[in-house]
């Protein structure tokens, strides 16, 4: 990857349990979410290839700032996806086990979007479902600075501050059962989140992160018990 000798260079980041992450075969790379940068430092600090989905407006734009921006997506392992909920949702889950089922790494974000406070959001049963449906292992990552790096809001990252990545253990979750049962699911990403939980030392929110309710209807459906995915 052209970027990653640059980016080692300018951040140093501190990487520890780089031999935790399988060389071969599909893999899932599962990270707490503080800063747009976090998708740049773990392509960077794996030891292998790692993909992930951006929005797909990133590698639409036009001229050369479009090329600029859509070289750039493409440099660090990143795929174009329509970002949603419903139908997108589950379209996006199915290109990573497409690319899980390839022998590819692919990095996802459980608590689904970043953290606005820095604690660490329950995670969505996504993860699990495509590890329990494609048998893949599950390395946990836990990610430190990277809100310090570059704020939620900020428009150029500080080259003052220095980002930590480790890498935990795979794990195995086939022991919680098959990816068609909702208690399966669940326990699965709580292993997950927990082992995250570990690495990171975030203070824990104990909630979804959700994107603020615009209405009556979205409120009722944030207080109505249902799978996340």
């Amino acid at each position: 990857m052209a970027i990653s000798p640059l980016a080692r260079l300018v951040y140093r980041p501190r990487v520890e349990g780089k031999e935790n992450v399988p060389r071969s075969g599909g893999v899932i790379v599962a990270s707490n979410h503080l800063s747009f940068i976090d998708s740049i430092a773990i392509p960077v600090a794996a030891p292998r290839p790692v993909h992930f989905l951006a929005k797909s407006s990133y590698f639409e734009g036009k001229g050369f700032r479009g090329w600029l921006k859509r070289t750039f997506f493409e440099s660090i392992g990143a795929i174009p996806v329509r970002r949603g909920a419903g139908q997108a949702a589950l379209d996006a889950l199915d290109q990573q086990r497409r690319l899980i089922d390839e022998g590819l790494a692919v990095a996802l974000y459980p608590e689904g979007t970043r953290s606005s406070d820095g604690r660490l959001y329950k995670g969505r049963t996504g993860v699990a479902f495509l590890a329990l449906q494609t048998g893949a292992p599950v390395v946990p990552v836990g990610l430190i600075g990277t809100d310090k790096v570059m704020p939620k809001g900020a428009r150029m990252p500080s080259l003052r501050q220095r980002v930590t990545v480790k890498f935990g253990e795979p794990l195995d979750l086939s022991g919680h059962g098959p990816a068609t049962s909702g208690r399966a699911r669940r326990q699965a990403t709580d292993e997950i989140m927990a082992a995250i939980h570990a690495l990171s030392g975030q203070e824990l929110a104990g909630s979804y992160n959700e994107v603020p309710a615009q209405g009556t209807v979205d409120r009722i459906k944030q207080v109505l018990p249902r799978e996340r995915l």
